[in-house]
This record gives C-alpha cells, sequence and structure tokens, in this order.
C-alpha cells in the first residue's frame, strides 16, 4: 500500500494499486509549482483514495493539479481525458519500492541543473 499526505496532513491518499510511470517532471508549470523537478508516478483514478480537502487548479485545458488548500502541497496532476491520477512521489509516507524510469519535458528544464543519472529523457 502507497500513502501520502500533505505538509499539513490535512488531505491524504493511498492506493493498493502499482504506480507506474515513475518520472521527474521539468516543464515550466510543475517548476513553477513545486519550486523545481516535481517527482511523480500514477495509477487508475478510481484506484486512488483521496480524503481531506482538495482544490483543483485548471493548468490547461487538457490538465488539472490538486494541490491542499491549507498549506499548498502540490499533489496531483491529471489528463483530463485519461483515467488516471498522478501523485507526488515526495508525499508518500513509506517506502515506496519504486526507482525512476524516465525525466520529461526536458526541453523546458531549468537551466541551473544537469540531468547526469543515465535515464531516458523525452522533451
Amino acid at each position: 500500500m502507497i500513502k501520502g499526505h500533505c505538509l499539513c496532513g490535512a488531505c491524504t491518499f493511498e492506493t493498493d494499486a502499482a504506480p507506474r510511470g515513475p518520472s521527474m517532471c521539468h516543464c515550466g508549470q510543475c517548476r513553477r509549482q513545486s519550486g523545481g523537478i516535481w517527482s511523480s508516478a500514477y495509477v487508475a483514478r478510481a484506484a486512488l483514495r483521496i480524503s481531506g480537502p482538495v482544490k483543483w487548479f485548471a493548468s490547461s485545458e487538457n490538465a488539472r493539479r490538486g494541490f491542499c488548500p491549507e498549506c499548498g502541497s502540490f499533489l496531483f496532476w491529471e489528463a483530463l481525458d485519461e483515467d488516471t491520477c498522478s501523485f507526488a512521489l515526495g508525499a508518500i509516507s513509506n517506502p515506496t519500492g519504486l526507482r525512476l524510469e524516465k525525466h520529461i519535458f526536458t526541453g523546458d528544464k531549468g537551466d541551473y541543473y544537469d540531468i547526469a543519472d543515465g535515464l531516458p529523457q523525452k522533451e
């Protein structure tokens, strides 16, 4: 079981499903919202149980981002045309057993760091 929560603990999430696609996102939106690189994995939306307050922000016409309205923790990302939900790996409370698979939106990454771990990169 994967369990996680926001900084203040008001919003929690859990899933029994095996998370897929662990990645680091370097897009401008994730950098601005998280202050850096956002790491996430995803499960079927129906397999993710969310408790507590979540504020959803329509970050584009294709996706929305979920965060705690109390402390501001950026916890979720959903494409509107998919039935999955990505969750922040940094918010997980227990060991994940996951390994990163890739970096995404590397064409938009900040110029103040290098990606040097040898994982695949998708612009």
